[in-house]
């Protein structure tokens, strides 16, 4: 059966959602920013695999329907969103810092560590930085700290899904490499499933050392 078209009243609400989630870049724009980079990470509780972050700097009129904080999507629709963000954005950076060196220096530093990055790959210099609960003290450019800002901002939400979907499909293909541990279910978090194949067969390249120690006992 083909998709049932949502309703205008469906659509309306959808837009006024939309809307709130506006404010904060709103608010920039009044007060003559032009780029907001909204940085957002994915990876930071997981027994395997790199921390992933993304920043994205939408135009001012930009529209995406469904547009939300990536865990309140289905894996469908984040991949749906995921190219879209990256045709309308103007500008998108991705920041990736492996196992090893969240091993090295923890996994707060990492996620810092791979936002800057995100944001030095941006092909244009942000004026502000809006940031769901980190400060980027190495960057020189003005920061705002959204608490839970993937809820709130479409420029955090749009890295949010950026940030995830990368690191779901790289942690994806090392299923095949790793196929014992189940990765391209769990992608590598603390799941039953993979703390007992930890427990069987040990711990792969790809494992967070300081994460594991407890299940090698």
């Amino acid at each position: 059966m083909p998709d049932k078209k949502p309703s205008i009243d469906k659509l309306e609400k959808e837009k006024i959602r939309f809307e709130n989630m506006c404010i904060f870049e709103k608010e920039m724009y009044m007060k003559g920013v032009t780029y907001i980079a909204g940085i957002d990470e994915a990876g930071r509780g997981p027994l395997a695999g790199p921390v992933v972050a993304a920043a994205v700097i939408l135009p001012q009129d930009v529209y995406i329907e469904n547009l939300k904080d990536s865990k309140k999507l289905t894996p469908k629709q984040r991949d749906k969103l995921y190219d879209e963000i990256k045709e309308k954005a103007i500008s998108y950076g991705i920041g990736i810092v492996d196992e090893k060196q969240i091993d090295k220096i923890n996994i707060l530093n990492a996620t810092k560590l791979a936002m800057e990055e995100a944001v030095r790959n941006l092909s244009l210099v942000p004026d502000i930085l809006f940031i769901d609960a980190v400060h980027l003290d190495r960057l020189n450019i003005e920061q705002k700290v959204i608490i839970k800002g993937d809820n709130l901002s479409i420029s955090i939400a749009a890295a949010s899904i950026l940030a995830k979907v990368t690191r779901d499909r790289m942690i994806e293909e090392l299923d095949s490499v790793y196929p014992q541990y189940g990765f391209a279910k769990h992608k590598g978090y603390g799941t039953k499933e993979h703390i007992n194949a930890i427990k069987k067969y040990g711990i792969c390249p790809i494992h967070r050392i300081s994460f594991v120690e407890k299940y090698l006992a």
